[in-house]
């Protein structure tokens, strides 16, 4: 009876070990690999160089994170809108893929600590009177990036109002519609917008159009990784990883050259 109850007490002790982040610690030097889930269409987090290469923020911190962790960095992509489904369904371990940390999201799967945070706008052409409110919306084409933040707060507040609120697999098809005049406006990561299309040839006729929508229920309290309920260990280390590219500079020094503010959080 004596040794049963020595048992069940090491693995009671190993259990809240793990919980308090001492076994995930210890358990980072066994992870050879990180899956990483990428809708590689959203510049400067994530796109692909002209020879078909992943490029940008959250692919380079991916890979510090995978070096910090002595690991293989392998990068599977998804659909956006399908991320968390493939997430739960085992297609790879951790979202990273410009993924806010909402209320909603974390009913179904949990996320890391937050590690940058981006203000929200929209944009439409030059000259455009368009405010990002329900009013000057009404009767509008905005489009969004299916399964995003943007998504959720457009429907909820502004397709009631009678904005037609329309969702893309991809934020180039949305750019493609916004140059030939489709859309009336975009609603997304203002870096994005800035970087992946309005200081580019493309959008060279639009502009931020109001400005920056705030709101923390339904547009999130910063970006971070997204992994399965279950995945104590991995959450552990990628945290951990995360905390010590912070400290020594180097997520800040990634964000430098791809923003022009300051986005990472402490």
């Amino acid at each position: 009876m004596k040794k049963n109850w020595n048992k069940l007490a090491t693995l009671a002790f190993c259990a809240s070990a793990m919980t308090a982040g001492a076994a995930g610690a210890a358990h980072a030097a066994d992870i050879k690999e990180v899956r990483f889930g990428v809708e590689a269409s959203y510049a400067p987090f994530e796109s692909k160089s002209p020879a078909g290469e992943l490029q940008g923020f959250d692919i380079d911190v991916g890979n510090a994170v995978c070096a910090k962790l002595k690991a293989k960095c392998v990068w599977v992509e998804n659909s956006f809108d399908g991320l968390i489904p493939a997430l739960q369904a085992r297609k790879f371990a951790a979202i990273n893929s410009d993924m806010s940390i909402t209320d909603q999201r974390r009913q179904a799967i949990d996320f890391t600590d937050p590690i940058y945070a981006i203000p929200n706008q929209m944009i439409a052409k030059k000259g455009s009177t368009l405010q990002p409110t329900p009013e000057s919306l009404k009767g509008k084409h905005v489009g969004v990036l299916q399964g995003t933040i943007q998504e959720t707060y457009a429907k909820a507040k502004w397709a009631p109002a009678g904005v037609d609120v329309v969702p893309y697999p991809t934020q180039d098809q949305i750019y493609a519609d916004l140059v030939s005049g489709r859309l009336d406006a975009s609603f997304l990561d203002a870096e994005a917008a800035s970087k992946g299309f309005l200081n580019k040839p493309q959008g060279a006729a639009f502009a931020f159009a109001g400005p920056q929508v705030v709101d923390a229920k339904l547009l999130g309290e910063g970006v971070g990784y997204g992994v399965r309920k279950n995945d104590a260990a991995l959450k552990t280390a990628l945290n951990g990883a995360l905390k010590d590219l912070k400290a020594d500079g180097t997520l800040d020094r990634i964000a430098a050259k791809y923003f022009d503010v300051k986005v990472v959080l402490k």
